[in-house]
């Protein structure tokens, strides 16, 4: 990409300072290659950055990005033109593009691994209720029991963890401690149904779900997590709280 953004400078900057048609017509080549190289190289990184489940509204928000991206620098470049000049426009663009070409160099972006994009083959739990999918909401709790050694540990992990779930689509997570044993930690979250839960955990990708296993690390058996679901009844079924 730093690349393609070098050759799109340098073709602006050959139309700012040459009045030959052949050098014209060869830096505008050199240009275009550099343009298609960009946007399908964009294209084809938005899609392997985006985990599985979420690529379809990714795609989307890139596209709207990259049309208003083009509209307001055709404004831009439009308006330096005509308060300067063309010449100036096109040398100021190829600065720009430079810039963005070292940015590039400097800070080059990186695919993550082909197993933090896919989701997991998660089978839901058995339950005593029968829930439907659009039950809920749906409470998650998960109690450890952490030595203080291993205290430092255990907050790195879950740290990692709540972006993993909060990024799946878990809200209102907390991690809490027991004033009373404070060894005994409480990790709790919530999805608004049953069926968002689900998926919740379809989206964790392998990575995510190793950070459970980095957990069991830290805990010492026989204090394994016990994982706790509550599902709360909706407000219509009571009515509302009276307070006297």
């Amino acid at each position: 990409m730093a690349i393609a953004a070098i050759a799109c400078a340098v073709c602006c900057l050959a139309l700012a300072l040459t009045s030959s048609a052949a050098l014209a017509t060869v830096a505008l080549a050199v240009g275009g290659a550099g343009w298609v190289i960009t946007w399908t190289g964009f294209d084809v990184w938005v899609q392997l950055a985006s985990p599985r489940w979420v690529v379809g509204r990714t795609l989307s928000i890139y596209y709207a990005c990259l049309s208003g991206g083009m509209a307001a620098g055709s404004w831009i470049w439009g308006t330096v033109a005509q308060s300067y000049s063309l010449a100036s426009s096109l040398e100021l663009a190829a600065g720009a593009l430079l810039l963005v070409a070292g940015l590039g160099f400097v800070l080059p972006v990186l695919l993550g691994a082909d197993a933090d994009q896919q989701g997991s083959n998660f089978r839901a739990p058995e339950l005593a209720l029968d829930l439907k999918l659009r039950s809920g909401p749906i409470a998650a709790k998960t109690v450890y029991s952490i030595a203080e050694e291993d205290l430092e540990i255990f907050l790195g992990h879950m740290r990692t963890r709540r972006y993993a779930v909060s990024r799946a689509g878990a809200r209102d997570w907390t991690l809490q401690r027991d004033l009373r044993q404070p060894s005994v930690w409480t990790e709790t979250f919530r999805t608004p149904t049953w069926m968002d839960f689900v998926r919740l955990n379809h989206r964790l990708s392998p990575a995510d779900h190793e950070i459970s296993h980095l957990l069991l690390v830290c805990i010492k058996a026989p204090h394994l997590p016990r994982p706790i679901l509550r599902s709360s009844e909706r407000q219509t079924r009571f009515g509302p709280a009276v307070v006297q």
